[in-house]
């Protein structure tokens, strides 16, 4: 199946993470420190921690600091607690947004949030606005150099639900959340490893922005990545170079 371009900006979203390192291990930590709250310790019977945990690892956080963030969610020992939230709204054009929090001031998140809606042309929706235009998924995207065949038949066989041949010559693999793992495993250890791998809230459409539009609806988006209490941001937006 054809589909958009995304490797131009996977290549940017990798860099604009790269240049953020010291934020994305805040991310992390609370993200284990929540899985392990919720699921426990044990990453063989934790699907959310392990998928936490692996990412820490991948972004070459320190194991003492992993140890330590699975601990303060288990309750060995003293930490913060957080609260899961998701903001829905609109940037620029209509273009839907998802924002995912982990917060322990849920007043402060939403007035965080909504400020950076207003302060740069969207708003903020109520629950439920924009969710259904997103799907919840694995996502594995191959450089344009993997051996299309090879990639087809693994991942099929591995239980993906779709592989996507992009326009730029890169391979979008699609997963349910559950089977994630498992497709991921089965490509590694087939040589194949993803230039991006992640659970995620995938739009069933997307728009393209280019020019000042373009322009503006990165200051939205950057703006919500930036703020301390922002696990992640989706969208329908994809912005042209």
């Amino acid at each position: 199946m054809a589909g958009h371009s995304k490797w131009a900006n996977i290549k940017h979203k990798k860099a604009a993470t790269d240049a953020k390192r010291g934020k994305i291990f805040t991310r992390l930590i609370k993200e284990i420190t929540v899985a392990a709250k919720l699921g426990g310790g044990d990453i063989s019977s934790n699907p959310r921690l392990r998928l936490a945990v692996d990412k820490a690892y991948d972004n070459n956080m320190p194991k003492d600091n992993v140890e330590r963030a699975i601990k303060r969610g288990t309750g060995d020992m003293e930490g913060v607690n957080y609260e899961e939230i998701r903001y829905e709204g609109y940037g620029i054009n209509g273009a839907a947004v998802m924002v995912d929090c982990l917060t322990d001031n849920r007043v402060r998140t939403v007035a965080d949030v909504r400020h950076a809606f207003t302060k740069y042309g969207g708003n903020l929706g109520t629950d439920g606005s924009v969710s259904f235009l997103f799907r919840h998924c694995g996502q594995l995207i191959f450089s344009p150099e993997t051996i299309e065949e090879k990639l087809f038949d693994v991942a099929l066989e591995s239980g993906a639900e779709d592989v996507v041949s992009q326009e730029d010559g890169s391979f979008e693999v699609i997963t349910s959340p559950q089977d994630f793992e498992a497709v991921k495993s089965a490509l590694e250890k087939a040589g194949m490893k993803p230039e991006f791998a992640e659970v995620t809230m995938r739009p069933e459409n997307e728009t393209v922005f280019s020019g000042e539009d373009a322009v503006r609806m990165q200051k939205l988006l950057d703006a919500l990545e930036n703020l301390d209490d922002v696990q992640a941001v989706y969208t329908t937006a994809v912005i042209e170079d």
